[in-house]
């Protein structure tokens, strides 16, 4: 039976980020009421785009205007408007940022997360609540692909505050039964994504530009990159079983394409893509990061039939055009 999120008053922190745009069209696409935490209006966000594909989204929202450290007014916002599931996307995502000011990303993501939990708990009304951790929740580990049993054990500040906000999901789970899952992706992209130190809008930009994509590592850090609407659609697909079997309460699950690419083989393949003649500059000069990381989804395949909608090279092509048309 297909699920209907008519009508269903959804919560969504990070509404004005890549994912959590993209998440609150597809909700808003399918009559929800989505009331969401914005703490900076970002003109250029694809979210408050005039472009033909977002522009009616604005005018079908709630706006809440605070941060994710203000418990008293995420509790107001529960209760007011009697939210029933909560996407926790709000964060500090960059991990330089975090390098540079590791305060800021520890309030966001640890303090913020903790926040909105509790605020949960002491609601009557939720019936689902989806937490987006990271990969990078993991750590650096010696055997991959990383699957839901491997420890969390990040070592730099980015990830010690993914690990932490995980670990405060499940205890919250764990010892006051909230109806909690975290989910663990990858890198994000995809249209709208504005952070242009991120490896996929960067080498965009630059050969749009006429200019040498750069690479701050050496070139062959592995990653998981996965497209910002299958993402959308895991978020969706895991709160909707939330709703229908308490059994996986609790859970966390990984999702990813499973293919995994180093930072050089895939700044070719967006050249080749482009169509551009030009070679990449490799500065080799990342610090603080975690050389090799990927994830199983098999969990996620088998306990909630989810899988990836999107090959690499087709949402490459979705997202090289819409920086083409980005005014």
């Amino acid at each position: 039976m297909t699920f209907n999120w008519k009508d269903k008053n959804v919560f969504i922190t990070g509404a004005t980020g890549l994912v959590g745009s993209w998440l609150t069209k597809f909700l808003v696409d399918e009559g929800a009421n989505v009331v969401a935490l914005v703490r900076d209006i970002v003109p250029k966000s694809i979210l408050w785009s005039s472009s033909n594909e977002f522009d009616y989204i604005k005018n079908s929202l709630t706006v809440v205007n605070g941060e994710l450290e203000d418990y008293l007014l995420l509790e107001r916002t529960l209760n007011e408007y009697e939210i029933e599931v909560v996407f926790h996307l709000g964060a500090q995502t960059i991990v330089g940022i975090a390098n540079r000011n590791p305060l800021s990303t520890f309030e966001s993501n640890v303090r913020g997360t903790y926040n909105l939990l509790e605020a949960c708990r002491r609601s009557t009304l939720i019936k689902a609540v989806v937490i987006a951790s990271s990969d990078k929740a993991y750590g650096e580990q010696e055997q991959l692909p990383y699957d839901e049993t491997t420890p969390l054990q990040g070592t730099h500040p980015y990830d010690v505050s993914k690990s932490c906000a995980d670990l405060i999901a499940y205890t919250y789970y764990n010892t006051f039964k909230l109806p909690v899952c975290v989910t663990r992706c990858g890198n994000f992209y995809g249209p709208g994504d504005l952070n242009y130190n991120r490896i996929i809008p960067g080498t965009i930009r630059s050969l749009l530009n006429n200019e040498s994509p750069i690479i701050r590592s050496d070139g062959k850090f592995i990653r998981d990159y996965f497209y910002v609407k299958d993402g959308a659609f895991a978020y969706m697909l895991l709160a909707e079983k939330m709703i229908v079997d308490a059994s996986i309460h609790g859970e966390a699950y990984n999702f990813s394409n499973e293919i995994q690419v180093n930072v050089l083989d895939l700044v070719d393949k967006i050249i080749d893509l482009m169509e551009v003649d030009v070679e990449p500059a490799i500065l080799n000069q990342a610090q603080h990061e975690i050389r090799n990381q990927y994830l199983s989804a098999k969990k996620a395949k088998d306990q909630l039939g989810w899988s990836a909608k999107y090959t690499l090279d087709s949402s490459l092509e979705e997202t090289i055009e819409w920086y083409r048309n980005l005014k």
